[in-house]
């Protein structure tokens, strides 16, 4: 759903061909799936298009972004033991970190939950995104 919406919010300011949006779990339980569901559902109820098959991260997806964002502080942790040892192109840090709500720090799965947990990710990762847009594009604010 992250990536779908930052992707959904970069194409609709006309940045597209300044940004390279992907996501991956730090395991290997949904690699060549299908988005959820849930996801897909509440992505179409906002109009937010969803086109991905799950990966996993992987040492070379280090070098090949500016920033891996975690969802939670295990995959923060997962992603230190992916990490390639030395330099690294790479930022990695909790997602939420980018929202001004204490309540987005730590964007929960809501695999387990029903579509209203869906629905609280989707808004999360809405501020998330603009926080993280708005740093990327006018890092002086």
């Amino acid at each position: 759903m992250a990536e779908a919406v930052l992707a959904d919010m970069v194409a609709k300011r006309g940045l597209k061909a300044k940004f390279h949006i992907d996501s991956a779990g730090t395991a290997r339980y949904h690699v060549g799936e299908q988005p959820d569901g849930r996801t897909v559902a509440t992505c179409g109820k906002h109009g937010v298009p969803i086109n991905h098959l799950g990966q996993q991260l992987v040492r070379r997806h280090f070098a090949e972004y500016d920033h891996i964002l975690c969802m939670d502080r295990d995959n923060l942790s997962d992603c230190k033991h992916v990490k390639p040892k030395g330099q690294c192109r790479a930022k990695h840090e909790l997602f939420g970190s980018y929202s001004k709500a204490a309540s987005d720090l730590i964007v929960t799965d809501p695999y387990y939950g029903g579509m209203e947990d869906f629905e609280l990710m989707y808004e999360r990762i809405v501020r998330c995104s603009e926080g993280l847009l708005k740093q990327l594009l006018d890092p002086k604010e």
